[in-house]
């Protein structure tokens, strides 16, 4: 029996995430063999394993590994779903102004409420995600608020707002970071450049909770998402609330890339590059889309956040830097093939 191209595709991307998570964890300054690491993982022979390496294991590099795949899960699913809401391979959350408003939203509650977001504990964690979380979403409501009209949504106006409220959001921004002293200066610096390195148990639980709210949610939209492939009229015909589907997709990809800029600061071209090789290479169906598209994320980011500790080891580069200088490439790419998309 012939095995389809979907299949192999879908086995490839479930194969290479185990193998994108153990290459995370072997590789860095000190190297850890595969086998050392599956020891460790697994607790067996634990009083014969290497002390240094199992401490590097359990308390640097798996929650590290587990923050990124998390992270990179939730914004490549959020950009398959950003893509088939506006109808366009270009629409990622950072080009409609979600990340930037995040962003912004995190830098200003970490700067007026300093005292409580300094601190490491589960609330200042929360403060800064909520921030950011109210950031992205008032962001996306702007973007598709200027975009919509009666007649539907442009997406050339939407992707106009997206670049209008992503200046806004930087110049607040920079704003914030004129007033601010240097310790809030220098955590809203990594924000905005973007960092695994501040991962440990408290942030992966919230990445996690978050992704098994999102991933859980988002697939059953799937039948929503094809629909409006076809247009928003098509899509009302066929019994799609469309209004309500967009405000709930809005929303969701709001909360997951708020909380992925709270905790892993600003991530760039995940959520466009990911979706996009997942779409040419099985189709647009949202189906198998949305959680492929989660797969692969979770992949890219694990391997680009080990290039990045890696490339010009001892000094780890940020991962946000690793991830534009990949993405920009493929991004002009799909600008001068923009024509074979159907994108004026």
């Amino acid at each position: 029996m012939l095995v389809s191209k979907k299949n192999i595709v879908c086995l490839s991307l479930i194969a290479l995430l185990p193998i994108s998570l153990l290459l995370a964890i072997s590789l860095g300054t000190i190297n850890i063999s595969f086998a050392e690491v599956m020891t460790i993982l697994l607790g067996l022979n634990s009083e014969s394993a290497n002390a240094t390496h199992t401490l590097v294991v359990e308390k640097i590099r798996l929650p590290r590994a587990l923050l990124a795949a998390l992270v990179g899960a939730l914004l490549a699913i959020c950009g398959a779903a950003t893509q088939g809401l506006f109808r366009n391979p270009l629409a990622d959350p950072s080009l409609i102004g979600v990340t930037a408003g995040a962003s912004a939203g995190a830098s200003l509650t970490i700067f007026s409420l300093s005292s409580l977001t300094a601190s490491t504990n589960i609330s200042g964690l929360w403060l800064v995600s909520l921030g950011a979380f109210i950031g992205g979403a008032v962001a996306v409501i702007g973007v598709y608020r200027l975009a919509t009209t009666k007649n539907g949504t442009s997406v050339a106006t939407m992707l106009l707002a997206g670049i209008a409220i992503t200046a806004v959001a930087g110049g607040l921004n920079s704003l914030i970071e004129f007033f601010a002293d240097n310790e809030a200066l220098r955590r809203i610096s990594l924000w905005k450049m973007g960092g695994l390195d501040g991962a440990d148990t408290q942030r992966t639980a919230t990445a996690a909770l978050v992704a098994l709210i999102v991933i859980a949610i988002l697939p059953r939209y799937a039948t929503a998402l094809n629909a409006l492939l076809l247009g928003e009229s098509e899509a009302r015909h066929l019994g799609i609330s469309v209004q309500k589907t967009k405000l709930h997709l809005i929303l969701l990809v709001a909360l997951a890339v708020g909380v992925s800029v709270a905790l892993a600061g600003t991530i760039a071209f995940v959520g466009l590059v990911v979706p996009h090789m997942i779409r040419l290479l099985i189709g647009p169906n949202h189906r198998y889309l949305l959680p492929l598209s989660a797969l692969g994320g979770a992949s890219l980011l694990l391997l680009a956040d080990t290039l990045a500790r890696t490339i010009v080891a001892p000094i780890e580069l940020p991962v946000g830097l690793v991830t534009a200088l990949l993405g920009a490439p493929f991004f002009i790419s799909l600008l001068r093939q923009r024509g074979n998309y159907g994108i004026k």
